[in-house]
């Protein structure tokens, strides 16, 4: 029987890409991530001897700890952070292994940009943001860093911003994170990452038609169209877009996940008739 302090992988595979999904933490030794390079979307990689040192990071917050197989040192990580203020602290069961052999989503670290000295990835891209500089960071913050740096600079200043502050750049011409013939940047990101995640790929082709002036792609392109520059004209501030823009994929990646089947009709169908 799982200890009530353990998380199957199918319920991780829900909480993934959503705004609540609790801190996921990489705890396998270096041996084992040089085996495997690579980790759960969106998880942070800690030295479990180091706990003692770290672990009030995720006080008043909820964590999922990974190891290798959900043993011991996932047990002892967990316990620990719950001594020091974590809401709750779960571990995977079996470990990274049975993420791996549950066909769970996994990122090579490889291709993630170096962290600053508080271990957050940083992104730069133009200002003013509409489809594809919107639906990036969403991407980063909700499947590869929770605590990603975003900024937006004048266009001119992207890549000299970029390699002064150690940052990313994405979306402008010549970056590697950008377009790619006729995809956008949020399909390069998904293919460098391998998030051959369904709602992710369906997303993708809302996004590219909105992006890319080809809302024939799908129905609900015109639609993201339409509210990414509604939400442009509502904010100045590029952060304050981004936030909630947010909400919008948010809800976007929801119903691609959960709702593609779901009617809505008027008038209602009551319960027990039929028209």
């Amino acid at each position: 029987m799982s200890s009530i302090n353990t998380i199957i992988p199918d319920k991780l595979a829900r909480l993934i890409g959503v705004g609540h999904c609790p801190a996921l933490i990489d705890v396998r030794t270096e041996d084992e991530r040089r085996a495997d390079p690579r980790i759960a979307p969106g998880a942070l990689s800690r030295q479990p001897e180091a706990v003692s040192d770290w672990a009030s990071e995720f006080a008043g917050r909820a964590a999922i700890v990974i190891d290798q197989s959900g043993r011991d040192a996932g047990e002892g990580v967990a316990a620990w952070l719950r001594h020091a203020g974590a809401t709750s602290a779960d571990v995977l069961a079996g470990g990274h292994l049975a993420w791996v052999k549950a066909g769970g989503p996994l990122v090579p670290v490889a291709k993630l940009p170096p962290r600053d000295a508080l271990g957050r990835t940083i992104w730069v891209t133009r200002s003013r943001p509409k489809v594809d500089r919107i639906a990036c960071p969403w991407l980063i913050r909700r499947f590869i860093d929770p605590e990603a740096v975003l900024l937006f600079v004048a266009p001119a200043e992207v890549s000299a911003v970029a390699e002064r502050f150690g940052g990313a750049p994405f979306d402008i011409e010549g970056a590697f994170w950008s377009h790619r013939g006729e995809r956008c940047t949020f399909d390069t990101m998904l293919d460098e990452w391998g998030l051959e995640i369904e709602p992710l790929r369906r997303l993708a082709v809302i996004v590219r038609g909105a992006d890319t002036a080809r809302l024939d792609l799908a129905p609900e392109a015109a639609g993201l169209l339409a509210a990414s520059l509604g939400l442009s004209r509502i904010y100045a501030d590029d952060l304050e877009q981004l936030r909630a823009g947010m909400t919008l994929y948010d809800a976007f990646y929801r119903w691609c996940r959960d709702a593609t089947d779901e009617p809505h009709t008027w008038p209602a169908i009551k319960s027990g008739k039929t028209l």
